[in-house]
């Protein structure tokens, strides 16, 4: 049975994902009729289903090329295919989402897709830093994204933010065209469309984050149900953190020694989310279900030797 401060954080997890998607709809209607009234607000509408149905089906195919990955097979990494199909049966999916292998040092897990088309991939430096426990939990809050549709929340924050860049410019673009008119005095100039067209995409973009970083939460407290164990989780994302820095130190990239502002950051503080799994674990009860006895590390098959290749940087900015 939940606890009561698992119900409070996700009723609240639940309550700012609902405002960011009423807030950034709200944002883009408001830009549409600022350009032509309510046909504006239509056409917002008509302009963001194809894009959105573009990403949905595409994207996910895009990003698994992108990091160069290769379907893996069950006899590669026998546990890994174990752990994701109970944890899928127990999340209610119709499909064990499809696993992918990463050929990379970076500790790196991350979901694509949804429903029948969900996928996870995983890096080499995941399977070998760490333990089948904390596996679990990383796994369990992937699955949990799949599960809650988060993929098509996020692209539909991405396309709304998009389609609010797109026409501030045009916006923009317009007033300084009109500009000559507004200093001979032949027309007043709108100040306040003028400064929303401005900020809109600057909201829209700390909207998407602040979004992102709920649906993180909120895959977090799924995890900690499906698995029973939020402490695994929560290991899980101390060694990961610590893991990153230490790898990234050792090939000299730069990284920000202070951290990022909390508005800009796609994920909480690992710090954050570990005291909230934390706080969950006191009042769980301990689980009876776990795959595998002890504190073993997942096998691989013979063929994936341990990478050596020394991390790079890829077109989204990221390092792998």
């Amino acid at each position: 049975m939940p606890s009561i401060r698992m119900l409070s954080h996700g009723m609240n997890n639940l309550l700012h994902t609902l405002v960011l998607l009423v807030g950034l709809f709200g944002l883009l209607l408001l830009l549409g009729w600022l350009f032509a009234g309510e046909i504006g607000m239509l056409w917002a509408v008509l302009l963001g289903i194809i894009p959105l149905f573009v990403s949905i089906r595409v994207l996910p195919r895009m990003v698994l090329k992108l990091y160069r990955t290769r379907e893996l097979s069950a006899a590669e990494a026998p546990e890994l295919f174990t752990l994701a199909a109970e944890l899928s049966k127990r999340a209610g999916l119709r499909a064990m989402p499809r696993l992918y292998y990463i050929p990379s040092r970076m500790a790196l897990i991350f979901s694509v897709g949804f429903g029948r088309e969900g996928a996870i991939a995983v890096t080499d430096g995941l399977l070998r830093l760490f333990t089948l426990r904390e596996l679990v939990g990383v796994v369990g809050h992937e699955i949990s994204h799949i599960r809650n549709n988060d993929t098509w929340v996020m692209s539909f924050a991405d396309v709304v933010s998009r389609i609010t860049g797109t026409l501030s410019l045009f916006g923009q673009v317009l007033v300084l065209i009109n500009l000559p008119l507004y200093f001979l005095g032949n027309r007043a100039l709108p100040w306040i469309p003028v400064i929303l067209l401005t900020f809109a995409p600057a909201v829209s973009a700390l909207m998407q984050l602040a979004l992102s970083r709920t649906r993180e939460f909120d895959a977090d407290l799924h995890a900690a149900r499906l698995t029973g164990d939020p402490a695994g989780l929560a290991a899980a994302l101390g060694k990961l953190e610590k893991y990153q820095e230490r790898l990234l130190g050792k090939q000299r990239i730069p990284r920000h020694r202070g951290g990022e502002p909390s508005l800009l950051r796609t994920h909480p503080r690992t710090d954050e989310r570990v005291r909230r799994l934390l706080q969950i674990a006191e009042e769980m009860p301990p689980s009876e279900w776990f795959p595998f006895p002890g504190e073993a590390h997942p096998r691989l098959a013979h063929h994936l030797a341990e990478q050596t290749r020394k991390p790079r940087r890829h077109m989204g900015g990221g390092w792998f």
